[in-house]
């Protein structure tokens, strides 16, 4: 799902900074790319909430077909189902690599995934979707320590600003984390109306 069209068009287009790089440009052009960017748009509803749910699965690099299998899931859990949804979609391996600093964007930790760097509870698991329990522990795999991101990321160059988020328990020296619970709506920094993705896939 890493596609080829540069990050930060991308971010532009969508108005969230996928990338740190993406965000200086963003601040110098907050509006859409293109010579008509800067123009007035009008959005029907429909087209709102499209942009949503695209600004939603660019956030996790996810095809369409992942985020609608998501979206299934989390109908058939009780209580409001995007937040379901976001809490589906963070629970995912790849995001939560993002989220506990081992990796500077969600890209880098669908690649530190895929080219197996990763274990889970001591096992290798290659696919970024995998979705991660409560009390599983998630590693680098000890063949991979002396890789130049993982030196990086020990030593805190991937740390996310602000706090790690409170559902992980994070150990930068080793190279780990738990995800100690399931994650809370409000926890997971996420830029999303989740409630116009409901709309948009219960249309």
């Amino acid at each position: 799902m890493n596609q080829s069209r540069p990050k930060v068009k991308k971010s532009r287009a969508l108005g969230i900074a996928l990338t740190p790089k993406a965000v200086k440009y963003f601040e110098q052009r907050p509006y859409p790319p293109g010579e008509h960017g800067r123009g007035r748009k009008q959005n029907s509803d429909y087209k709102v909430r499209l942009l949503e749910k695209q600004r939603l699965r660019a956030q996790y690099d996810i095809s369409e077909r992942q985020m609608a299998r998501a979206y299934d899931r989390a109908r058939k859990v009780e209580g409001k189902t995007g937040e379901a949804l976001i809490i589906e979609l963070e629970r995912r391996l790849d995001a939560l690599v993002l989220r506990s600093g081992l990796a500077r964007t969600i890209y880098q930790a669908r690649q530190m995934v895929v080219h197996g760097h990763i274990a889970v509870n001591g096992r290798k698991v290659d696919k970024p979707s995998f979705r991660v329990s409560p009390d599983d522990v998630v590693q680098v795999r000890e063949r991979s320590k002396t890789k130049h991101p993982f030196l990086v990321a020990r030593e805190g160059g991937y740390a996310p600003d602000g706090e790690t988020p409170r559902y992980l328990e994070v150990n930068l020296e080793a190279l780990a984390f738990r995800l100690d619970r399931d994650p809370n709506r409000k926890e997971v920094p996420v830029i999303c109306d989740e409630q116009m993705v409901v709309e948009y896939y219960a249309r």
